[in-house]
């Protein structure tokens, strides 16, 4: 009997779901369990193979010493010289540190079983999503665990490895034994190990007679030792630190608001830092690179050689030039100095003076280099880098440094005026840049716009400047913080014609057993920086490109003319470097707080600073940084390139010169005579390609004049006005006359943005 086509086809779709069963039910066997096997067989390998036991908690290791050299193997310091750690029973503590470290560190320490949940995976959770970030959330079981048997590398796996092992810690030991053995095991900073030894460390006491104040100032300390210490580059983030343990603390009703208040009160005796160390400033920021790679217990025993940057023969002559000219500068209100020196072609941090001495009381070691701090006139050649890159002008643009307020709807009028309470005039940019004139600078930001200028600086290498709504047409004066190193960063930019490099101070570091960890590698590298040094590989600088080749040679040409600052500098002032091109500005804030000069070369470049830490203002002398800082650079610098041959920027093909009116900056009216026929008085200047002025100088306009007074009429003046042929220039915002009176000053011009 033959089949009909109907079942022919029913047949085979039955076949095909029943092999489709067949094969869907085979997957769900190797569903079921394989994968669940090769789970396990994962999870053992990476997760249990090597876990250690919690009975090591009572045990601990040999720490070996972490050394830190300079790039010559001279010793700088030693992190870890010998174990202070003296073990203390939680019974003989006070309550004040027992309840500082939990309220601080894990407020449901005596509720959870060593691994939180929700106060803290949760919390962990959410900033790993967010943030693309593995964060925190851990316990005081996990921190005990994480110090004692685990590395601090920022893994997953390391993660469930600490879980693992604080849930399997809390069933051995009792709570009050995790918190003695994490109280004795700790890092509070330094050779400081376990809370007496902190205690002894920095008040030279017996952990028992600490007061809530100090409990609650060293129970801030081991979130993040070297952070927080106060000893270090900060020493102000540990009484932040110590306010906010003494704050949570009244939150969970520890202490009263009374009892808060009475802590901060305290004065704190800190024992004085009896430290063996070389560029303590230098070594402290490189401790805290370090941390941050390798983690606290690495850096503090493992037993690592660390090979830096600096060189020790320069950072001393560096520090012994801060050091004597602050001591000079006492009468004129200054107390502190500060600077740094970098390869701007490799980045490496070559010398870094944080204040004036280390060691000395009135927070010495707070560093200078790295904390924010205005930069007065030195932002300028920022700004100026913008308006050439964009070409939107040229050195030869001409601005009219006369009175000038710039009105911006819902705001004051803002109405600058120079360091040396005169107008100028008509100037042209590179005498602009060159004299520091800020009324050209201000509007040079109008141009420009503050958002433009903030995103170029920010891709320079300033990571200071976040809102632009933050700031105002003042940025370009200095209104807003920098640090010094950001600052060297983003002028090491012209230096490297257009390219940034990141700042290092670590060459090589190598672990205890010799293996090379990590090692710096660059082709303008060479270890001895006192030989004589040719221009660096300008195309083999690895990095970004943050600006062209053309306008990096614009700014370091303009910064190194000193016939373009001698106005108000003069010929011969400790900015200028006899028979030595160096690009150099300097800056002063209109406060008097902040004095800063910063210069380079192709190979090397020095920032210097000089003010009081407290930000209070300096004598009203030091209106430049030819004053106060220039002495310290001019030092510096002197000393660096001492035995450099002479280099000047490289000039790029892209870069064409041109003769110029001098007056106006326009083309001369006769450019094919010779000099004595171009129907101007001219001089010589650089151009990109492509921006070398054709418009040609014609000074004589017929204009609206106030005959009564022989000046440019106001737009709106109804009376005395007659039409006359004047000799005239302009800028981006108004006229000048050369040719009328100018006796009693310029009007003042009102721009409206």
């Amino acid at each position: 009997m033959n089949s009909s086509p109907q079942q022919v086809e029913n047949s085979q779709e039955i076949k095909t779901f029943n092999k489709t069963r067949i094969l869907s039910g085979k997957f769900k066997i190797f569903t079921l369990f394989f994968i669940p096997i090769l789970t396990i067989i994962y999870f053992y390998i990476v997760i249990l193979k090597d876990l250690p036991l919690p009975s090591r908690l009572k045990s601990t290791e040999i720490p070996q010493t972490t050394k830190i050299l300079d790039r010559n193997g001279i010793l700088l310091y030693e992190i870890y010289t010998e174990q202070n750690r003296t073990i203390v029973a939680l019974k003989d503590l006070p309550d004040s540190i027992k309840k500082a470290t939990v309220a601080i560190e894990d407020k449901d320490f005596y509720k959870h079983k060593g691994v939180n949940p929700i106060g803290g995976i949760l919390r962990a959770i959410k900033e790993t999503v967010l943030k693309q970030k593995l964060q925190g959330g851990s316990t005081i079981t996990q921190q005990l665990v994480k110090n004692v048997l685990l590395t601090s590398e920022r893994t997953i796996s390391r993660k469930i490895k600490e879980m693992i092992l604080a849930t399997w810690s809390e069933i051995i030991y009792s709570k009050d034994q995790i918190l003695e053995m994490y109280l004795n095991q700790v890092p509070y900073g330094g050779t400081a190990w376990g809370i007496e030894a902190a205690a002894e460390t920095y008040f030279n006491k017996k952990a028992k007679d600490l007061t809530l104040a100090e409990s609650a100032y060293l129970a801030g300390l081991p979130a993040a030792p070297t952070t927080y210490s106060p000893y270090g580059s900060h020493p102000e983030r540990a009484k932040r630190r110590q306010i906010a343990v003494l704050e949570r603390m009244v939150e969970d009703s520890y202490i009263t608001t009374d009892e808060k208040d009475k802590a901060l009160q305290q004065e704190l005796r800190l024992k004085p830092a009896k430290i063996d160390i070389k560029a303590p400033h230098f070594v402290m920021y490189t401790r805290e690179k370090l941390v941050e790679k390798y983690g606290e217990k690495m850096v503090a025993q493992g037993g690592l050689k660390v090979t830096t940057t600096l060189d020790i023969s320069l950072q001393e002559m560096a520090q012994q030039a801060v050091a004597s000219e602050v001591a000079d500068l006492e009468k004129l209100k200054v107390s502190n100095g500060a600077a740094v020196v970098i390869r701007p072609p490799t980045g490496e941090i070559l010398a870094m003076v944080g204040s004036k001495d280390y060691f000395a009381t009135d927070s010495g070691n707070f560093n200078v280099t790295t904390s924010l701090r205005q930069p007065g006139s030195a932002i300028k050649p920022l700004n100026y880098a913008v308006g050439l890159e964009t070409k939107k002008v040229t050195p030869a643009t001409l601005y009219l440094d006369t009175p000038t307020c710039f009105m911006v709807p819902g705001q004051r009028a803002y109405c600058p005026v120079n360091y040396d309470g005169k107008f100028h005039g008509p100037v042209q940019l590179r005498f602009a840049l060159g004299n520091s004139f800020n009324i050209p600078a201000v509007k040079m930001m109008a141009v420009n716009s503050v958002e433009t200028v903030i995103a170029s600086a920010s891709a320079y290498g300033i990571s200071s400047f976040k809102d632009p709504s933050r700031y105002g047409l003042s940025l370009t004066l200095g209104g807003g913080e920098v640090t010094m190193l950001d600052m060297a960063k983003a002028f090491g930019v012209f230096a490297n014609t257009g390219i940034k490099r990141e700042l290092t101070s670590i060459l090589k570091v190598e672990n205890a057993q010799g293996k090379i960890l990590e090692e710096f590698q660059d082709p303008n590298f060479i270890l001895d920086i006192i030989s004589k040094l040719n221009y660096p590989s300008s195309l083999l600088i690895p990095g970004e490109r943050v600006l062209s080749s053309e306008t990096s040679f614009l700014i370091s040409h303009i910064l190194l003319d000193n016939n373009a600052r001698s106005n108000m500098f003069g010929t011969s002032s400790l900015l200028y470097l006899a028979n030595k091109a160096v690009s150099v500005k300097t800056g002063t804030t209109d406060d008097k707080r902040d004095n800063w000069t910063i210069g380079y070369t192709p190979n090397f470049l020095a920032a210097v600073w000089v003010g009081n830490n407290d930000n209070s203002p300096m004598h009203p002398y030091l209106t430049s940084g030819v004053t106060g800082a220039a002495p310290i650079w001019n030092t510096i610098m002197k000393e660096i390139i001492k035995n450099q041959p002479d280099l000047w920027p490289k000039q790029p093909a892209g870069i064409i010169g041109a003769h110029v009116c001098s007056l106006s900056g326009k083309a001369p009216p006769n450019n094919d005579a010779n000099a004595n026929d171009r129907g101007c008085a001219t001089r010589y200047e650089y151009f990109i390609a492509g921006t070398v002025p054709k418009e040609a100088e014609v000074l004589k306009k017929s204009v609206p004049v106030d005959k009564t007074i022989n000046k440019l009429a106001s737009p709106t003046q109804p009376e005395n006005v007659e039409q006359q042929e004047k000799q005239i220039v302009s800028d981006m915002f108004g006229d000048f006359c050369l040719d009328c009176t100018h006796e009693g000053g310029e009007p003042v011009t009102n721009v409206r943005l």
